[in-house]
């Protein structure tokens, strides 16, 4: 490729399918990229884009952190909470919500993890070898449980959140924003949150809606809106990019069989396996930041005022970090991956995630001795920023 023959555009289907080649590029011949049809910049080396995340004087998350014209602007964090402030506004909403995600909390759901993976793996072996949706059936079904009964949300319900969630994430291929089909989707979530705290209000229950109602630090608690905009965001941030994690470990598993061969015989290398999966193919792959200063780096000059992207899915293909970037490799040094961010945006769910994609595959390695996947039958959600599956039908030899 030269200079002239790559455009990046995360609405573009071609590059949702695999942007890799095109990270690529970027980082070779423009670091600091600008797409000026629609007004963006991005950072795509490692040391650029980690060292955004811990410059919030540069680097503001004030207008939100996605590229949708209608999620971006002051408002943004009346849907995503925290993760569109700065301090001190963040540190106080995130300090508060911390007090009902403690890591404790977080550790004593491992037992429920584990049993609710065993219940759909039961379910999935049961098929006796035939095809199955991997993505329906298994790593859609878990996160939403796990996330659901966290929060409080009734099993009878979770089915039509989880099909609100991935209206939320979708993009059409001929539109640059949420569709109409996502707008509505979270006007019916925020009303759904709103009755849950409402209820929690009226009647107490040991689910992190009540604690949150509840948080105090010094005097200062949560307003209804603020935890009702935690709460959607947990419905994308906590369900959303388990779902794509998972299944983006089974299926670069399958393609790499040698990798995964090892993790099966093993189940003590699935930690090596979910954190190799984060840095190949992570499923949140970019943020947007607005520019509180100009930046100028590798000769360019982005603007104060200006909307930028850190691509944290080429941060983690930068051959200046990773060798050999592109090959699958469970061995690797995985230590200094950007999937969860950095600085003050540290991804508060990162353990959880990391708890769920560990105990869910460890129990399928136990009793799972090779999984194939149908690629022509794999559909990948179409998304600016969460990388996954739709669907990924696969088949599975049970032990």
């Amino acid at each position: 490729m030269t200079a002239t023959e790559v455009a990046f555009d995360p609405y573009d289907y071609a590059v949702q399918e695999d942007p890799y080649p095109t990270y690529a590029w970027l980082r070779e011949h423009a670091p600091l990229y600008r797409n000026a049809e629609h007004g963006f910049w991005a950072l795509s080396r490692h040391a650029d884009v980690v060292a955004a995340f811990r410059d919030e004087s540069t680097y503001s998350n004030s207008m939100g952190v996605s590229l949708d014209p209608t999620a971006w602007g002051p408002n943004a964090h009346y849907a995503m909470s925290f993760l569109a402030m700065d301090p001190p506004d963040q540190t106080r909403l995130r300090s508060l919500v911390s007090r009902g995600f403690t890591p404790r909390r977080v550790r004593d759901l491992e037992p429920r993890i584990r049993q609710i993976a065993r219940g759909y793996l039961d379910e999935l072996l049961a098929r006796g070898g035939e095809p199955v949706d991997f993505i329906d059936e298994f790593a859609g079904k878990l996160p939403m449980d796990v996330i659901s009964e966290m929060i409080g949300v009734a099993p009878a319900d979770r089915t039509e959140l989880r099909r609100l969630a991935d209206l939320l994430v979708h993009r059409d291929e001929t539109t640059r924003d949420v569709p109409p089909e996502g707008v509505d989707a979270a006007m019916r979530l925020f009303e759904y949150y709103s009755d849950l705290l409402a209820e929690r209000r009226r009647r107490p229950a040991d689910d992190l809606t009540t604690a949150l109602a509840s948080a105090e630090v010094e005097g200062d608690k949560l307003t209804d809106q603020e935890i009702i905009a935690f709460l959607f965001l947990m419905i994308v941030a906590g369900n959303e990019t388990t779902t794509k994690l998972l299944g983006n470990c089974v299926y670069h598993g399958a393609r790499h069989p040698d990798q995964l061969a090892g993790a099966l015989s093993d189940p003590d290398r699935v930690p090596l396996w979910v954190e190799e999966t984060l840095r190949f193919d992570t499923s949140t792959q970019m943020l947007a930041r607005y520019l509180l200063k100009d930046v100028e780096l590798h000769g360019e000059v982005a603007p104060a005022g200006s909307q930028l992207l850190l691509l944290i899915g080429s941060a983690n293909r930068d051959g200046a970090v990773f060798p050999e970037p592109d090959r699958y490799d469970l061995d690797r040094d995985t230590s200094l991956i950007a999937s969860f961010g950095g600085g003050r945006h540290y991804c508060l769910g990162a353990n959880l995630a990391r708890l769920e994609a560990n105990v869910a595959l460890r129990e399928l390695a136990t009793r799972v001795r090779g999984i194939e996947v149908d690629e022509a039958g794999a559909r990948r959600v179409h998304s600016i920023n969460v990388r996954g599956f739709a669907h990924l039908p696969v088949t599975i030899a049970s032990r």
